[in-house]
């Protein structure tokens, strides 16, 4: 897998590392000031000076931080659902060919999805080639019975479904990025 692919792990994985340390200092900082190892904070004192209703300034910014913060929220939330590339249009072409064709590239990795659900024990593929004609990756996410052996499925997706495709876009290598879901074996996957 290119380092390229993967940029919401990555930033999913730093932006919730970051959260936990704030947290972890602010939870700290507060044991601390409650136990009296804090010498500017007397453990008797109260969090906010006075019981006086804020302005309504005050009240305005804190309701539109919070909107803002729940909508970056279900921003980061929409991300994730579309955790595969997009997929790209190829054109195919040589320099000594007159013309050119162009290839959706969900063609081709819709006829490696039909194929691989085909497999027994496989419920639902689906799949997105992407990146460029000369180097595409394949993306694949597989809905397996939860006792299948998905040694043995990674084996024959690599050995037969991967090879027809090579061979189809003319190409010595594709790298492949697999996730398996393993659904109740009690759920008919078809």
């Amino acid at each position: 897998m290119s380092t390229s692919s993967n940029r919401p792990a990555r930033l999913n994985r730093a932006l919730l590392a970051l959260i936990g340390l704030l947290l972890q200092a602010a939870g700290g900082y507060a044991v601390a000031a409650h136990g009296g190892r804090v010498p500017w904070v007397e453990t008797g004192d109260r969090l906010v000076p006075g019981t006086a209703v804020p302005p309504t300034w005050v009240l305005v910014v804190i309701v539109i931080a919070a909107i803002v913060l729940g909508l970056l929220c279900l921003r980061w939330l929409a991300l994730q659902r579309n955790r595969l590339p997009r997929p790209v249009s190829w054109e195919l072409a040589t320099p000594d060919t007159a013309g050119t064709t162009t290839l959706a590239s969900s063609v081709a990795a819709d006829a490696v999805a039909t194929e691989v659900e085909n497999y027994p024990e496989v419920g639902s593929v689906s799949a997105v080639l992407s990146g460029p004609g000369s180097a595409p990756e394949l993306y694949l996410v597989v809905s397996a019975a939860a006792g299948a052996d998905i040694t043995a499925l990674r084996r024959r997706i690599l050995g037969e479904a991967l090879p027809r495709l090579r061979a189809a876009l003319g190409v010595a290598v594709i790298p492949v990025t697999m996730e398996f879901e393993l659904v109740d074996e009690r759920i008919a996957l078809r």
